[in-house]
């Protein structure tokens, strides 16, 4: 008897987690109102300042305020920190909310609880891992609801979020299994996995040869489903969705970035970040529902850094304290430029209307600058962007203290933003997924913060 895994073997696997794509559920029945066909989730590791971003405190001492100054926006009375003048001329888009919440100053936990509107007690810090364990990654929620499509539901670029051997909890689908994963275009950058569901075989598989061998394994495993009685004929259905993806020409051009004008590259930014936030929209355009844009920046010697957590300057291109860093080319010149860029691209292109764009980190920084220059972790509060796909725009939610330390008004938590990303793409915070013992969870256990969707 030729068994599937000897037939895997010996003709070659075609990217590890690319064959086992899901068999896609309906929404629930009692799902919300869809204010937006897809999701941007720009995850901001290692957790921006508050102060130095969307809540600046002018009348705060000196060593509250920072070196930033506020400027006016869009919107009559809301500012932004002066770094940002291109995201303030975009405010009446957005909604702040400057009052998100939770009790977490470590990296790990506090990044699982944003990818996946849970708490991990068990998460062992900074060996977390993922696994089949975890709660799902939201995007691996979105693609169990999404209706049946070639194109993948849900997508994770440049990277998941890992470093050091490990790829952190909460980046892919957890209990769901491998089919709900969402695609990734490379492994976390200094881990020995392996991306999943990659959608372009290795190079020396040209797709003459990737089709015959699929032709190849299929006869080879129809052979072997009628002496196993039947019980391969799922598996077969999802290859089948596999090798559509992996040759649909829409999302292979998705990917393909130099395809754009250069003067749009050039206003998105020639660096990841702005390449990352262009490749988003242009898996939207494909059909792609949830996009994970991960920030980060690897040194030449191959190490990451989470550059959000802007302690001090870490010598990136020369920064000595944190506040070089945040003015450095890798954290807040390429968000004003990225960010607005696709602001002004979905806007042009009529996406923004059916598009969430959100924009978070793991927690906020400490209200007082520390002696390197930049600010330390504290989950005790963030402010969070949203625009597009139904939200209303040029509006505050929430409020901090006069220090911008803890929320003094309309406190939200990630549970909350979660459910409110799954409430605008009409996925019912309380519709079920069922880990590997069967027991149902809800899809968010918070409430989709009102008054950000129209």
């Amino acid at each position: 008897m030729l068994h599937r895994r000897d037939a895997m073997i010996r003709l070659g696997q075609l990217g590890a987690g690319s064959l086992l794509l899901p068999t896609l559920a309906g929404a629930s029945p009692s799902a919300p109102r869809a204010t937006a066909d897809a999701c941007i989730y720009l995850f901001l590791w290692g957790g921006p300042p508050q102060h130095d971003t969307f809540d600046p405190k002018p009348d705060a001492p000196a060593e509250i305020r920072g070196e930033f100054k506020p400027i006016r926006t869009s919107v009559p009375g809301l500012h932004f920190a002066d770094p940002l003048p291109k995201l303030a001329a975009h405010a009446d888009k957005m909604t702040v909310v400057r009052s998100l919440t939770h009790g977490s100053n470590n990296h790990e936990p506090s990044v699982y609880h944003m990818l996946t509107g849970r708490q991990n007690p068990t998460l062992v810090v900074p060996r977390n891992q993922r696994n089949r364990g975890d709660f799902p990654h939201v995007a691996a929620v979105v693609s169990k609801f999404a209706p049946p499509s070639n194109v993948p539901a849900g997508v994770t670029v440049p990277r998941p979020i890992g470093h050091s051997g490990v790829t952190y909890s909460g980046t892919h689908a957890g209990f769901l299994g491998p089919a709900f994963d969402p695609v990734e275009r490379a492994a976390a950058k200094g881990t020995t996995e392996t991306a999943t569901h990659p959608l372009a075989p290795r190079a020396e598989l040209p797709d003459v040869r990737l089709t015959a061998r699929h032709g190849l394994l299929k006869h080879l495993e129809k052979q072997d489903d009628a002496l196993q009685h039947g019980a391969t004929g799922s598996l077969d259905a999802n290859r089948d969705r596999a090798m559509r993806m992996l040759t649909a020409p829409a999302v292979r051009a998705a990917f393909e970035v130099d395809r754009e004008p250069p003067r749009l590259r050039d206003r998105y930014g020639r660096n990841e970040y702005g390449e990352s936030l262009l490749l988003a929209r242009r898996l939207v355009e494909a059909g792609v529902k949830f996009v994970t844009i991960n920030w980060m920046y690897i040194f030449p010697s191959g190490v990451v850094s989470n550059v959000w957590d802007n302690h001090s300057g870490l010598n990136i291109h020369g920064s000595k304290t944190g506040y070089d860093l945040l003015r450095s080319p890798v954290c807040l010149p390429p968000l004003d430029q990225g960010l607005s860029a696709l602001l002004e691209d979905l806007t042009a292109r009529g996406l923004l209307s059916r598009t969430l764009v959100a924009a978070a980190g793991e927690f906020g920084r400490t209200p007082k600058v520390n002696k390197d220059g930049g600010r330390d972790h504290w989950g005790a509060a963030q402010s969070v962007l949203f625009a597009g796909g139904g939200v209303k725009g040029g509006q505050v939610i929430g409020r901090t203290d006069k220090q911008g330390a803890y929320p003094t008004d309309r406190p939200v938590s990630p549970e909350d933003f979660l459910a409110t990303l799954h409430t605008a793409l009409g996925i019912s915070p309380e519709a079920e997924v069922h880990d590997r013992e069967g027991r149902p969870h809800a899809v968010a256990t918070g409430t989709a913060i009102r008054d950000v969707l129209a």
